[in-house]
């Protein structure tokens, strides 16, 4: 059974067989050709239609995306991305939509059965009878079911009525005049767009048909480059300054600057920018940048502003000073500088620098400075960068203060909050200073005695040494020695050391000196040169004999005993206001005016024992001094060394007993009877101090006039041995001026004269000075042998006294008479020595000092020479290693000399 039932072209059945014959060869029968061309007509155009159709959509879509860049463009800065994405799209129906459009229409409808359903959907009719007579082409029966003319007249009637039809009508509905129409506004307003700003379009078409390529966005308004990032000032108001470029070719009024939420930031054009004034930001936020079509995302970093965390500077010294380079720390801004110096600075800070500057030099005085002043005012310049480093280059320091100034900038553009200020004050290499300390400015000794004496000299830029250096000064009273000049290297310098300083023990005899008076200072000096040595305020030393020394104990000795006379003035006022304080009944003593009257009479009583305590002290120096002289009697020391001990029991021990009781005495709460018992008590014990420094005083009376008569016998000895020393110069020139007249004597002769009879005539002085001291002794002692001499020096019944013959024989010196002179100095030398030994017989005798009776010595003066030779053994032993300091010191100065 057949389901489906074909019919013929023609629409009849075609005829069942009614018996089976064997198979024959199937009979084709090809469509008419009218029909072929008819329908190949049909197809091209078909073809040529749905083929433009294609070639349009893709010319659109390329057009309409590049168009679309172009006017994104312009409105807002376009990604990569974006521009990728509208470039597939465009791209997208040439690439996609066409392939899948002439695949539908070209290669869908490329045989008559696809062409003839496309008609049939116009013309129905038409178009199935063309799928009929296809059919029957497409069958392979035999011949004998069906004519073949039958089937080529149906083929043939169908070919006649497609002809009769307009195929043309057939076609599918075309959008190509819409399509030819869009893409002519397209590519005229593509043209107009290269009309009017051909830059721009071919910049949009770069763009576009390259979008990761990193081709820069065209804009009328063109701005200066600005960073993507941009580090600002922490916690600071920015200005933004956005510049127009200068091939620009739209300049805008305004521009605006938005950062999130914040109202936007408009300024107006000036000087061919825009300012744009920024809050303070202390957090990373992101601003957007619009000037006309111009537009820029810029990421604001607030970042600190660069410190300075050091700031160096090497010096460089005068070559004269010979001093190694210094690094100086400038953090306090304030430095000194040695006129010549060169200073070379450095600046380090707490990130890297970009750039940094110094100066200008700004003087402090400008009325001071010369036009040619180092270095020259407003004096600037750039600074070497080395990371986080800046370097000066070395600037010459000339004589005048002056300010300095620096100024640095990171590496992301900030610069320091404020300039950094140096002051440099220049200070000129002043003169070393030189001191010698250790005694007084004036100082008598003997020779053999040691004083320790501190040398030190300072300086601001190097010493060279330090010496001691002393002068000598001839005196007409001593002839025994001649005056000293010398030095010692005490230390050496070098070009750092600021301060040297030496103690020296300083002997006079150790040095080969003798009496005489010196002058002893530091010198020092520096390293400028032709500058003189710098030398300390002198000390000066008498060197004295020891004659001139006793005679300088005897007048310390004599203030002593005046300031204790004075002493002991004082206690019997004390006492005697003491004893009418006494006479008052207790309740008057309780008063408050007499308690204060005994409170005053303590307090004296306190000052009184401290003068005592002083004397004491001198004394015991006077002691000491007599010990090391050497010729003052042991009768002389041992009174004085009682009146010391005296002294210091009563400054120790007694007076201050008076004084306890009279503290006691005005206490406020002691009944007026133990006021008065304690006032009872003061003056006994008042009584007997007083009596106790009137003994001392008695004491020192006694030791001070034995004394006094020593100096007569050694100062008479004295003035012989320098009419002796006289005498012997006077023989000696003798030999080569006897008899000649002073008119043609060789001045050098002369001269030795005219200084011998200047010596003369100082010996005279004193042997006048002896007289009134003999004579002023003479009247407090009333002893006859101070009397006696005193009238042989003045007797003149042998034709004239010693003071008148000495006068004439300074005439005869004038005059060269030396013979005549020789037998004058000799005649009073003898004179002077036969009175020193009367002095001294009648000393032994008793008559001016105390002497032993009988054979046995007194214990007490045994014990006190015992002392007085263990004292001077200990002095001279100290003396010994004294000198032997000295020599010590004297040889390494040696070799320190040149």
């Amino acid at each position: 059974m057949h389901s489906h039932i074909r019919t013929d072209a023609l629409g009849y059945f075609p005829q069942q067989p009614t018996m089976s014959f064997p198979p024959v060869k199937p009979h084709e029968t090809d469509i008419p050709e009218s029909l072929k061309k008819l329908l190949a007509q049909y197809r091209r155009k078909l073809w040529r239609t749905k083929m433009s159709e294609a070639a349009l959509a893709s010319l659109i879509g390329l057009i309409f995306s590049f168009l679309v860049v172009f006017v994104l463009d312009r409105l807002t800065p376009t990604t990569a991305g974006l521009r990728l994405l509208i470039l597939i799209l465009g791209a997208s129906l040439s690439g996609l939509f066409a392939p899948w459009w002439l695949r539908r229409w070209v290669w869908g409808h490329r045989h008559e059965n696809d062409l003839a359903r496309l008609i049939s959907r116009q013309h129905p009719d038409l178009g199935d009878r063309l799928l009929g007579i296809l059919e029957l082409r497409d069958q392979h029966e035999q011949a004998e079911s069906l004519s073949p003319r039958l089937r080529i007249a149906a083929m043939e009637a169908v070919a006649q009525e497609a002809q009769q039809r307009d195929l043309a009508a057939a076609q599918p509905r075309s959008w190509i005049r819409k399509a030819l129409l869009f893409a002519a506004l397209l590519i005229v307003t593509a043209c107009c767009a290269f009309w009017y700003s051909p830059q721009a379009s071919w910049n949009s078409l770069r763009r576009w048909a390259l979008p990761l390529d990193e081709t820069e966005r065209f804009t009328f308004t063109k701005i200066e480059p600005l960073p993507a990032q941009w580090i600002i000032a922490h916690g600071e108001a920015t200005t933004l300054r956005a510049k127009l470029a200068t091939d620009t070719t739209w300049r805008p009024a305004q521009g605006e600057v938005r950062m999130g939420q914040r109202k936007p930031f408009v300024a107006s054009i000036s000087d061919g920018g825009y300012d744009f004034v920024l809050p303070a930001l202390t957090q990373k936020t992101s601003l957007t940048l619009r000037i006309g079509d111009a537009q820029q995302q810029i990421e604001l970093i607030p970042t600190h502003r660069p410190t300075i965390q050091q700031a160096t500077a090497e010096l460089r010294y005068p070559s004269y000073l010979q001093r190694q380079n210094q690094n100086i720390d400038l953090t306090m801004g304030v430095v000194s500088a040695v006129e010549g110096s060169e200073w070379q600075w450095t600046l380090t800070a707490d990130r890297p620098l970009k750039e940094a500057r110094f100066g200008p030099v700004r003087y402090l005085n400008p009325k001071e400075v010369a036009d040619d002043a180092i270095p020259a005012a407003g004096f600037s310049g750039a600074m070497k960068i080395d990371q986080q480093r800046a370097s000066s280059p070395s600037v010459p320091i000339g004589s005048q203060s002056f300010d300095v100034s620096f100024a640095w900038t990171d590496v992301h553009g900030l610069q320091g909050k404020r300039p950094w200020k140096l002051r440099l004050d220049v200070v000129a290499d002043q003169a070393p200073s030189a001191y010698l300390q250790g005694t007084e400015r004036q100082h008598v000794m003997l020779p053999e005695e040691t004083i320790d004496l501190e040398a030190s000299a300072e300086d601001d830029f190097g010493l060279r040494e330090l010496t001691l250096e002393w002068q000598g000064e001839s005196s007409l009273k001593s002839s025994s020695s001649s005056p000293v000049n010398g030095k010692m290297v005490l230390q050496p310098g070098s070009p750092n050391a600021q301060k040297l300083a030496k103690s020296i023990p300083f002997c006079p005899a150790t040095l080969g000196m003798g009496p005489q008076k010196l002058l002893v200072r530091s010198v020092t000096n520096d390293f400028l040169p032709d500058r003189p040595p710098t030398f300390s305020e002198p000390i000066t030393l008498f060197i004295l004999t020891r004659d001139e020394h006793a005679q300088m104990l005897k007048n310390q000795f004599d203030r002593v005993v005046g300031e204790l006379e004075d002493a002991t003035r004082r206690e019997q006022n004390a006492f005697e206001e003491n004893q009418r304080i006494d006479r008052l009944n207790p309740e008057e003593l309780q008063r408050e005016e007499n308690r204060k009257r005994l409170e005053a009479q303590q307090k004296a009583e306190q000052e009184n024992a401290q003068r005592l305590e002083q004397l004491e002290k001198r004394m015991e120096q006077l002691l000491q001094g007599a010990t090391r002289n050497g010729e003052i009697d042991k009768q002389t020391m041992k009174q004085m060394a009682e009146a010391m001990k005296s002294l210091g029991e009563l400054s120790r021990e007694d007076m201050p007993k008076v004084e306890k009781n009279l503290g006691e005495s005005h206490q406020p709460n002691n009944t007026p009877e133990q006021a008065k018992q304690e006032l009872k008590k003061a003056l006994a014990e008042q009584k007997k101090v007083l009596e106790k420094m009137q003994q001392t005083l008695e004491q020192s009376r006694d030791a001070n006039q034995n004394m006094e008569a020593s100096t007569f016998v050694n100062r008479l000895k004295k003035a012989a041995s320098e009419l002796d020393a006289i005498s012997a110069s006077l023989i000696e020139s003798s030999e080569e001026a006897a008899g000649l007249s002073h008119l043609v004597v060789d001045p050098r002769i002369l001269s030795q004269l005219t200084k011998l009879e200047q010596r003369l005539s100082s010996n005279a002085s004193d042997i006048r000075w002896i007289q009134e001291d003999l004579g002023h002794f003479f009247t407090r002692t009333n002893q006859p042998v101070y009397q006696k001499i005193l009238d042989a020096m003045r007797d003149s019944s042998a034709g004239a006294n010693i003071d008148g013959s000495l006068e004439g024989m300074r005439d005869l010196l004038k005059n060269n008479q030396t013979f005549r002179s020789i037998q004058t100095a000799s005649y009073w030398s003898d004179q002077l020595k036969s009175w020193a030994k009367m002095l001294d017989d009648s000393k032994d005798s008793g008559d001016g000092g105390g002497g032993g009776e009988g054979g046995g010595g007194n214990p007490e003066d045994e014990d006190f020479e015992f002392m007085l030779r263990v004292m001077k053994m200990i002095q001279k032993e100290q003396d010994l290693r004294n000198a032997t300091r000295a020599l010590e010191e004297l040889k390494r100065s040696a070799q320190l000399s040149p």
